[in-house]
C-alpha cells in the first residue's frame, strides 16, 4: 500500500515508499561513522504498523475540523486519516474520536492567537493486550461537553479503557501540559513485553515500538551479565520495564524516576509481577547516587534525547560499577557520554544499534562499558 499522504509533504517520516532493506543499511552506516566497529542493525521483522502511539493535531478547515501531522519544518497541519507507520486500531480509535467531536462544533487551538480549545490527540494503544487510552489535549480549562464525548468513546471503542483531558496552555512544543483529569474510564491500561505485566498511564513514556523494545531490552539485560550478587540501578527507569527485567536475576534492584506517573506505574507493575527485590524512588537521576548507601555494581541508564545530565555521569564515576548499560535515542549525544567515560577509565565493549522508528531517522543503540 502506498501512502496516502506521501506527497502532501508530511513530517512523520521519510522515503515510505522505498525500500526499507536500503534505508536500514544507510542508517547502518550512519551509526558505524559514529561508532566503527559496532555490531549490525538489528532491522524490524515488521517495519510498517509499529507506532503504539498515535499523534494528531488539530486545525480549524473551511467547513469542519480536522486533525493531522504537521507538515514538514512548518506549523502547517496536513489531514491524516491513515499513517502507514502507527498502529491501525489506534488509527481508527483517532478517526471516531474526531468524528465525535466534529460533531460538537469545537474549534481547533490557534497557537498564534492563544484562542480556541482543541490542540491535540493522543491514542496510546498496548500493543499486546489491544487495551487503549485516549488523551484530548486543549490550550486551555475549557472542554465543553468533554465528559459526554469521553463516554460517547468509550461506548463506540469498547478497547478504550480511558478517556483524558490534559490542559496545555504553555508557548513550547511539549504535547501535554503538566494537568489531567479523566473523563471516562481510567488513566490506566496494562501490556507485556518480555513477560512481564507492565503499566501505562497517558503521560507514562513508553517505547513506541514494543517488538523491537522487547528486543533491546534482552540484548542489555543479557549484556549486563547479572548473578543474585549484583546490586543494580536502573536510572532513568520510566515505568520500571528494565528494572523489572534485571530484577529476576539480580540480588537487588533501585529504579530511579523523576516523573511520579511513571514511578506509580512502576510500583503497580512490581506488585502485580510479584517482584520484591525492587525499590523503585521518584527523584532526579542525577542525585541518584548523593548517598552512600547506594553502591551499584552494575547500572543501566536510559536518558531522554539529551543524553545524562553531567552531575549524573560524575556520581556513575565516582560510584565506579563494574559494568554500565546505556540505553540511548541519540548516537550523538550517545558517543558524547561514552566519551567522557572512556576518558574516566571504562572501555566501550560491545555496541549495537536498533531500528526502533523504521522509515524517520532516529536510531535507538545499546553498549556496554566495563571497569
Amino acid at each position: 500500500m502506498n501512502c496516502p499522504i506521501a506527497d502532501k509533504g508530511c513530517g512523520g517520516c521519510r522515503n515510505i515508499g522505498a525500500r526499507y532493506g536500503d534505508l536500514l543499511k544507510a542508517k547502518s552506516e550512519a551509526f558505524q561513522r559514529l561508532f566503527p566497529g559496532a555490531e549490525p542493525m538489528v532491522g524490524a521483522e515488521n517495519p510498517r504498523g509499529y507506532r503504539n502511539k498515535v499523534l494528531r493535531s488539530f486545525a480549524n478547515g473551511k467547513s469542519s475540523l480536522y486533525h493531522g501531522i504537521y507538515r514538514a519544518g512548518t506549523h502547517q497541519i496536513v489531514s491524516v486519516r491513515r499513517c502507514l507507520i502507527e498502529d491501525a486500531r489506534a488509527n481508527e480509535i483517532a478517526n471516531i474520536a474526531l468524528e465525535l467531536l466534529e460533531k460538537r462544533d469545537l474549534p481547533a487551538y490557534r497557537e498564534d492567537f492563544h484562542k480556541g480549545i482543541l490542540r491535540h490527540m493522543q491514542v496510546r494503544r498496548a500493543t499486546r493486550s489491544g487495551q487503549a487510552l485516549v488523551s484530548v489535549i486543549t490550550g486551555g480549562e475549557e472542554f465543553p461537553g468533554g465528559k459526554e464525548f469521553g463516554q460517547e468513546l468509550m461506548a463506540r471503542c469498547a478497547d478504550v479503557k480511558g478517556v483524558i483531558h490534559n490542559i496545555n496552555p504553555r508557548g513550547d512544543s511539549a504535547v501535554m501540559g503538566y494537568r489531567s483529569h479523566v473523563l471516562a474510564g481510567r488513566d490506566e491500561i496494562w501490556d507485556t513485553l518480555g513477560g512481564l505485566q507492565v503499566c501505562l498511564t497517558s503521560r507514562s513514556f513508553y517505547q513506541v515500538n514494543t517488538a523491537q523494545a522487547e528486543k533491546l531490552y534482552a540484548r542489555a539485560i543479557d549484556w549486563a551479565g547479572l548473578s543474585p550478587a549484583d546490586k543494580v540501578l536502573d536510572a532513568y527507569c520510566g515505568v520500571g520495564v528494565i528494572g523489572l527485567l534485571a530484577a529476576g536475576k539480580a540480588g537487588q534492584v533501585a529504579g530511579i524516576e523523576i516523573i511520579p506517573d511513571a514511578i506509580a506505574c512502576a510500583k503497580k507493575a512490581a506488585k502485580v509481577n510479584k517482584i520484591g527485590n525492587i525499590d523503585f524512588v521518584c527523584g532526579d537521576a542525577g542525585k541518584a547516587l548523593n548517598g552512600k548507601e547506594l553502591r551499584p555494581d552494575v547500572v543501566f541508564m536510559d536518558p531522554p534525547r539529551a543524553g545524562c545530565s553531567g552531575d549524573f555521569l560524575r556520581q556513575v564515576i565516582q560510584a565506579a560499577p563494574g559494568r554500565i548499560v546505556y540505553i540511548s535515542c541519540s548516537p550523538q549525544t550517545l558517543r558524547r557520554d561514552v566519551d567522557l567515560l572512556q576518558k574516566a577509565g571504562y572501555r566501550l565493549k560491545r555496541v549495537q544499534p536498533y531500528d526502533l522508528f523504521p522509515y524517520t531517522d532516529h536510531i535507538e543503540a545499546v553498549c556496554l562499558l566495563v571497569r
